[in-house]
């Protein structure tokens, strides 16, 4: 029962069902700084619910050089069914935002890696810079 409890309080949260929709869509993980631009939240904030979806069983990093990658991994069949149920649903124009910023944020990778990080001294970046998206051709 804590189990489920744990998972459904970890999902009363927007900013965590849009964590969960973006990094359901990238099975190969995203990065911290990819989730802090395409979110357009705080690094601090992004970390802080991936701590608690972590804690509740709903996605799991793995290190790769500087970054972490978070990928949607439920512990559970109903974390599972519950994953399957938001993307189902997830249609949102906030989540449709979050995408499209999620997918030029990606481009940016090298080789599947994220090379350009993120900028402590910005909470997160309103666009990313166009000589970016230019050095990625």
């Amino acid at each position: 029962m804590k189990q489920t409890s744990d998972l459904l309080r970890a999902l009363a949260d927007e900013d965590r069902l849009r964590i969960v929709s973006l990094l359901a869509d990238e099975p190969d993980g995203v990065c911290v700084c990819e989730l802090v631009d395409a979110l357009r939240l705080p690094q601090y904030q992004v970390s802080r619910q991936l701590a608690v979806l972590r804690d509740a069983g709903l996605v799991a990093g793995k290190k790769s050089g500087n970054w972490v990658y978070y990928r949607v991994s439920p512990a559970s069949p109903l974390g599972a069914a519950i994953v399957e149920v938001l993307m189902a649903n997830s249609s949102a124009e906030t989540v449709r935002e979050d995408r499209e910023r999620l997918g030029r944020r990606t481009r940016l990778r090298d080789r599947g890696v994220c090379v350009v990080g993120y900028d402590s001294g910005r909470p997160f970046r309103e666009s990313i810079p166009i000589a970016l998206e230019e050095s990625s051709g």
